[in-house]
């Protein structure tokens, strides 16, 4: 199909799934910014209803949907571009799980770099201590105090984050359908892609907890003039979480995240092939 039913798939996809499981995303936000013992994913959920209201489970939700369309066209095109490319260093004629994961970490790669200043705004937003008026009013204050530079403040972090997310996701992907029968009917494809894209989801979860956690604890505090950081580049910072708080803290959040990327993902898989085939049936020849 050409680029732009990709783009236009990824990005319904895309907003699909945050428009159904953003809460989710605040709550573990405020879970992994949170340095006392854990209140829990319950627990957590129902102090921002009592203490905020509901709608506070909202906030920050308009800069992730500003972000989904550039951050899908980038990242299909950077699946296109660095597949096209593995592919011809290895030789091989298609696509195997090995390369899967090396094509789905380099786009991941790439794709952080567009995430970063998006992800940024959303963080301090969803902050318990947030006192900014909107998202504009975050840009104008961090730019003003921090720099331009400061809106990519957490970007290596991202970088990892990213790398292990898309490693775990799109290789699961691969293995799972591999595993699962074939479908014989488009309900059977239907569903495939949903079971396939939920376990993605999963281990893709398990592996960048820890590095969401430290991304958050990062763009969540303000860069100050002449005051060193606690928390700054990725490793150091997950040495002194685990230290700190014990190696359980590196999944602070862990539950909501995994409650909305592994479903997510796959309604994020059957959101995208739904889309593409109503595409290719439109399209017509050659793409039926």
């Amino acid at each position: 199909l050409p680029f732009v039913a990709n783009f236009a798939a990824g990005a319904i996809a895309g907003i699909s799934e945050i428009l159904t499981f953003y809460p989710l995303d605040v709550v573990k936000t405020r879970m992994q910014l949170s340095t006392e013992k854990s209140q829990g994913f319950v627990g957590t959920f129902k102090n921002i209803i009592k203490e905020e209201g509901a709608g506070r489970l909202y906030r920050g939700l308009v800069p992730p949907l500003l972000l989904e369309a550039p951050k899908r066209a980038v990242k299909f095109a950077a699946n296109d571009f660095w597949g096209k490319t593995y592919l011809g260093l290895s030789g091989e004629k298609k696509m195997n799980q090995q390369l899967s994961v090396l094509t789905g970490c380099s786009a991941g790669a790439t794709e952080s770099f567009v995430v970063v200043p998006f992800e940024l705004v959303k963080i301090r937003l969803q902050d318990k201590n947030s006192t900014y008026a909107g998202p504009i009013d975050v840009v104008k204050q961090i730019i003003k105090k921090e720099g331009v530079l400061g809106m990519y403040n957490g970007m290596e972090s991202t970088f990892w984050r990213h790398l292990w997310w898309n490693g775990g996701y799109f290789g699961c992907i691969f293995q799972v359908r591999a595993l699962l029968p074939e479908a014989k009917t488009p309900q059977g494809t239907l569903a495939n892609n949903f079971i396939s894209g939920a376990v993605g989801g999963l281990v893709g979860t398990m592996l960048n907890t820890p590095f969401d956690v430290v991304k958050s604890r990062i763009q969540s505090a303000p860069k100050v003039p002449g005051v060193a950081p606690k928390y700054s580049w990725t490793y150091p910072s997950l040495a002194i979480i685990a230290r700190e708080e014990g190696i359980g803290a590196l999944y602070k959040g862990f539950i909501p995240k995994v409650l909305r990327l592994a479903p997510g993902g796959g309604v994020l898989l059957l959101v995208v092939e739904f889309t593409l085939d109503i595409f290719r049936q439109t399209l017509g020849p050659p793409y039926i």
